[in-house]
């Protein structure tokens, strides 16, 4: 693809607003997707301060094409303090919302449900009045996980379909469309509010992502992002096309007719990207 068109380009934000939020990070040894992914809302989001918490250490077990996080069949060993850093590290920061995400641990026996139920604890715990949003991987659709995960009752539970069902072999190679949306579903039967976020410009036909908008609203989702897909690193997906932003306007507008409560699009859109503004109004 050739150079990014003007509306798709983003300065980093104040240096220093960066090196203070990682100093604060770095100190109990805590992730953020938002600088293990490469986001380019980094800037933003850190002169705040808001982060994304990611747990359970930063190697994926699987390889989806689109993501930049280091991948392995050895990842770091879980960490019995990070429900409690990350916690304290809110407070620190005076968050009032809160997002908790991780990378697919297939390699653990509950896919890392319970660091998760640990994290929204600890948070409660600590921090009287808090919105907490859980940002998770499938966990292979397995039932037990997921109730773990309800139960410890996130205000927002996430989960990305990322792409349409005819890219996932390129984009998804180990999950299921089918699969996530099934997770979404449990999600709002569990009387949890459900949200979804996806990518454009990796090659989908628009009438595609239209009929994503429509199994999501059918699932129940009560919220979706979208997004341009921009390529981290020479290693990951190529962009296919820079989508204009009209059609993320007509996307949006699309979403909301269908009946989807919250559809927030637009090029720099991320499933985590202000995300308090997109619940709070």
């Amino acid at each position: 693809m050739g150079r990014l068109p003007s509306w798709a380009k983003k300065t980093l934000g104040p240096p220093s607003s960066l090196r203070t939020m990682k100093e604060v990070l770095r100190k109990r040894n805590l992730h953020t997707v938002c600088e293990s992914a490469r986001c380019p809302n980094i800037g933003e989001c850190f002169s705040k301060p808001t982060a994304t918490f990611m747990i359970l250490g930063d190697v994926c077990t699987r390889t989806c094409g689109f993501c930049s996080i280091d991948k392995g069949l050895k990842p770091l060993n879980v960490d019995p303090q990070e429900p409690e850093n990350i916690a304290i590290t809110a407070k620190e920061l005076g968050l009032t919302h809160v997002v908790i995400t991780s990378v697919t641990r297939d390699d653990l026996v509950d896919g890392g449900s319970g660091q998760f139920a640990l994290t929204i604890k600890a948070i409660r715990d600590t921090i009287s009045a808090i919105l907490v949003e859980v940002l998770t991987p499938d966990f292979n659709g397995d039932e037990c996980s997921l109730m773990t995960v309800f139960d410890a009752r996130p205000d927002i539970f996430n989960h990305n379909l990322e792409t349409v069902p005819s890219l996932y072999p390129l984009v998804r190679p180990q999950a299921d469309y089918r699969r996530s949306l099934e997770v979404l579903k449990m999600a709002k039967s569990s009387g949890i509010m459900a949200k979804s976020g996806i990518m454009v410009g990796l090659g989908e036909k628009k009438e595609e992502v239209k009929d994503v908008l429509r199994d999501l609203f059918y699932a129940g989702c009560d919220a979706v992002t979208i997004g341009q897909y921009l390529r981290p690193t020479r290693n990951n997906l190529e962009v296919k096309e820079y989508v204009e932003p009209e059609v993320f306007l007509e996307y949006e507008a699309y979403g909301k007719g269908l009946g989807i409560r919250y559809v927030y699009s637009g090029p720099f859109v991320r499933s985590s990207y202000n995300a308090e503004r997109l619940i709070r109004g």
